[in-house]
Parts: structure tokens; C-alpha cells; sequence
């Protein structure tokens, strides 16, 4: 704002100066309108903008007093600082204003915290039209990292405090990772001679399908078929691994060829390695 300030005369400077606590006055009065998580430090400045140029197009040969024509100002720098923020349409914001005022008028009439029913009826809709307006609302709402979700604000836990830490796993997260790594490792080793030769080319060594294919010595649709074979072996075998089978049960016998050369896939990643050396890996 001071390079806003340096371009007004020295008197409108000094009137700017002197209105400065009808900004707070201004922003104290429309702040209870907005949501929790709009900044009122922000508001103060958008309002002190508007201060500015309310000083830079006072006419006072109109007869208007300035600190009413300021007061416009400001409210409107504000408004339209806070309309240029929100991503939720104007409709959300009339809907949440017109549900707030009908539960609260509801609650001084009753004497007592109305049902969802009597704000639906109150509202003119049924209970499940009244919930989905409130899904849209809540979805509008954007609240800080510092925001206080319980207890007191000194002592209760804040939002950022409540999201999970991507970058660190849980240990039982930890070791279902390793564990999968493990049967990767040992399912791509027993895949068969050029499928192994293909996923290891084309993912961990960052070869091309032509590339393959004349290592192979055969075509690049050649080379995309073995691709999706071997995916499909180290899809199957290593979800036969976690496929809930209990403890001492023997899985059911497959049936046809292709049903127990998976079987026996799967089995031999199964004995890949054991537990200690997967979970250690």
C-alpha cells in the first residue's frame, strides 16, 4: 500500500492516514458474513486499497461527506477482493446464507436446535434435497493447516496435525512393501527367458521396443506381446500371494493347462524367498 500512498498528494495522504481505523470498523462489520477461513488481515488491506482510492476520486464540490464515500469504497474493495478469491459459485455462498438464517430463526422460535426435517420444511424442500445442499456447501469450504479441529485453541489438535505423512509409512505399511518388493523381485527372476529379457529392458533399463526386438532377434509386435504376457505372469503371481487363502488350506486344483502352468508360477514366487528375507529385504 505505501507505493499506492507515495502517488497521492501530501493532503490526501494525510486524509488516508486519518480514515485508516474505518477500514478495521469496516471490516469488523462485514468479516461476520464471511467463513472462518477468509484472512481478516487480508480484508484490512483490500480494505485500504479501496481507502486509497476512494482519497484519489473524492469530489467534495458533490456534498458528499468523504468518510461516507469512503466507507463504499472500502466495503466494495473488500467484496470484490473476497469474490476474486472464492472458487465456489455465488449461488453455494446464497444457499449457505439463506440455510444458515432459516436454521437460526428456527432455533429462536423453537427455543431449541431444529431437526433436519423442520429446516427442510422451513427451507420449502424435502430432508434429502436439504443434505445434498449441504454436501455442496461443505465442499466449498476451505479451511487452514492451523485451522482448530478440537478442543481449545492453545491445546486442541489443528488440521494439518490430522493429515497423514505421505513421505513416511506406517510400519505396517513399511513391511507390506517390502514384502511386495520381495515377490516382485522374485517373480520377475522366474519369468521366462526373453519375457524376463523384455521387462527388464524396456522398464528398468529404459530400452526401446526396437531395441528389444533386434536384441530378440524377432518384431516389435513380437516384443509388445511378450510385454503383456509377462505382465500379465507377474500380475497373477504376485496377487495369488495375497489372495486370502487360510493357513493350512490347499487352494483348489486348477483346471487346463493354462490354470496350472499359472499355479506353478505362482507356487515357485511363493518359494522364492522366505518371509525374514522378504520382509528384511
Amino acid at each position: 500500500m505505501s507505493l499506492e500512498i507515495t502517488s497521492l498528494t501530501s493532503e490526501q495522504s494525510e486524509q488516508v492516514e486519518r480514515h485508516l481505523p474505518l477500514v478495521r470498523h469496516i471490516v469488523f462489520q462485514v468479516a461476520v458474513h464471511f467463513p472462518r477461513h477468509v484472512d481478516r488481515e487480508e480484508l484490512a488491506r483490500a480494505g485500504a486499497l479501496g481507502l486509497v482510492e476512494a482519497s484519489r476520486r473524492y469530489d467534495e464540490s458533490r456534498g458528499v461527506p468523504f468518510q461516507r464515500f469512503a466507507a463504499q469504497r472500502i466495503r466494495g474493495a473488500i467484496l470484490d477482493a473476497v469474490r476474486a478469491t472464492d472458487w465456489a459459485p455465488r449461488s453455494v455462498r446464497t444457499l449457505a446464507r439463506n440455510l444458515e438464517q432459516a436454521a437460526q430463526q428456527l432455533a429462536s422460535d423453537l427455543g431449541r436446535t431444529p431437526t433436519e426435517a423442520e429446516v427442510a420444511e422451513a427451507m420449502c424442500t424435502s430432508p434429502e434435497q436439504l443434505r445434498r445442499l449441504q454436501q455442496r456447501i461443505n465442499r466449498s469450504v476451505v479451511l487452514a493447516l492451523d485451522h482448530a479441529v478440537g478442543g481449545d485453541a492453545d491445546e486442541g489438535t489443528t488440521l494439518g496435525e490430522t493429515l497423514p505423512d505421505v513421505s513416511t509409512l506406517e510400519p505396517s505399511e513399511e513391511l507390506e512393501r517390502r514384502e511386495l518388493h520381495a515377490y516382485l523381485r522374485d517373480a520377475v527372476h522366474l519369468l521366462p527367458e526373453r519375457h524376463r529379457i523384455v521387462v527388464v529392458g524396456y522398464f528398468l533399463e529404459g530400452r526401446t521396443s526396437t531395441e528389444l526386438a533386434a536384441f530378440l532377434r524377432v518384431t516389435e509386435s513380437r516384443v509388445s506381446q511378450l510385454r503383456s504376457e509377462a505382465i500379465a505372469m507377474l500380475r497373477d503371481g504376485i496377487t495369488t500371494q495375497f489372495d486370502g487363502t487360510p493357513e493350512g488350506e490347499a487352494p483348489d486344483e486348477p483346471v487346463g493347462r493354462v490354470a496350472r502352468r499359472k499355479a506353478i508360477y505362482a507356487e515357485a514366487v511363493a518359494k522364492g524367498t522366505d518371509w525374514r528375507t522378504r520382509l528384511n529385504a
